[in-house]
């Protein structure tokens, strides 16, 4: 299905903003987008993605042809224009630990059952070099809770563009590569036991690592 169509099937608040997005992402961080081949045709399913940037949801978000709930910490939900936006889109609220209540489990496990795709990010908090950071066990618990596919995706040039201490670049490219779909029996092993879900988020985590910078076209 293509953006343009998948974008008529959405909530239209959310279309709404997904189209923006999507035009923000062509005009000022046009990028390349890989491995799109390798999200599910349908059902819900689990994007796990590395956070560098403020960028990484909108950007990831763009690049999925349905909808998709986020995680923001509960700290943003502020009287006015952003709980209201927030709700509006989605958004599930965490601890700004990346502590997941039982209210948001609730949350991810009816998204799912709908049909929608919902974002983690595992390190739990946009990294302040750039570089990968280890996971964190909540995304391990939501991933067994679910036992839906797991895509891995890594976001290349997010902390150039809009990285944690840094400017806005408008102009810097910043591609997404989504990896193959990881299945339950891939990333939950039950015979962990009270580190199965540190393991769990460490697989998924290892998945993102070995994905790879998609190659530069030639002009």
């Amino acid at each position: 299905m293509s953006p343009r169509h998948a974008q008529l099937e959405m909530e239209p608040f959310y279309g709404f903003f997904y189209g923006i997005c999507r035009m923000a992402h062509q005009m000022f961080f046009r990028g390349e987008a890989s491995g799109l081949g390798n999200l599910p045709a349908c059902g819900g399913y689990i994007v796990a993605a590395n956070h560098a940037s403020l960028l990484d949801p909108p950007i990831v978000g763009q690049f999925l042809p349905r909808q998709v709930n986020f995680f923001a910490r509960k700290t943003l939900w502020k009287p006015g224009l952003a709980a209201w936006w927030l709700d509006g889109v989605g958004t599930i609220p965490v601890d700004r630990d990346g502590g997941v209540s039982l209210d948001a489990i609730r949350r991810v496990l009816h998204a799912l059952a709908s049909g929608n795709v919902v974002i983690v990010f595992p390190e739990g908090t946009r990294s302040r070099d750039g570089e990968l950071q280890p996971a964190r066990p909540g995304v391990g618990l939501l991933a067994c809770k679910a036992r839906v596919p797991v895509v891995p995706a890594r976001v290349f040039g997010s902390f150039e563009a809009f990285g944690r201490a840094g400017r806005l670049r408008l102009g810097s490219p910043v591609s997404v590569v989504f990896g193959r779909p990881l299945s339950p029996e891939e990333y939950d092993r039950p015979a962990d036991g009270r580190e199965r879900y540190a393991r769990t988020a460490a697989r998924i985590m290892e998945a993102i690592t070995r994905i790879e910078a998609p190659q530069a076209r030639v002009i």
